[in-house]
């Protein structure tokens, strides 16, 4: 049988900086990650974006990291989803998916490749 995992990794700039929220022993980060890339139709291209929410959870003595949820910092996230089920005040069922951050860190920006070298095959080398 096939393994199937919950995971996730995602590169995108921090779209506010992070609510945060002290329990008794575990403190949750709660910020945004602008993500985007590109479509093409036929000739035109476009570049497509979206806001995904993410939690954070870290024990009240491991928060330093919290410090890079800072609004337009690039990051890496990894994680996994979590759903979530409630019933709201009108007695109707609703659910939805949580990301969970388990790790993030600085991203390196990616440089976006120049005319020339867009043009230009890469070359394919062989192992020995």
């Amino acid at each position: 049988m096939k393994k199937i995992e919950n995971n996730f990794t995602v590169t995108g700039f921090v779209g506010n900086n992070a609510e945060i929220r002290q329990f008794t022993t575990a403190s949750v980060a709660r910020f945004s990650l602008a993500v985007s890339r590109q479509e093409k139709n036929g000739e035109e291209t476009n570049r497509v974006s979206a806001f995904i929410s993410m939690e954070a959870w870290r024990k009240n003595e491991h928060t330093e990291s919290f410090d890079k949820l800072v609004k337009g910092n690039l990051l890496t996230v990894e994680g996994y989803f979590k759903p979530d089920e409630w019933t709201d005040q009108q007695g109707t069922k609703r659910s939805r998916v949580i990301f969970i951050a388990t790790k993030f860190y600085e991203a390196l920006d990616k440089e976006e490749p120049t005319t020339e070298s867009a043009e230009q095959p890469a070359k394919k080398t062989k192992k020995k």
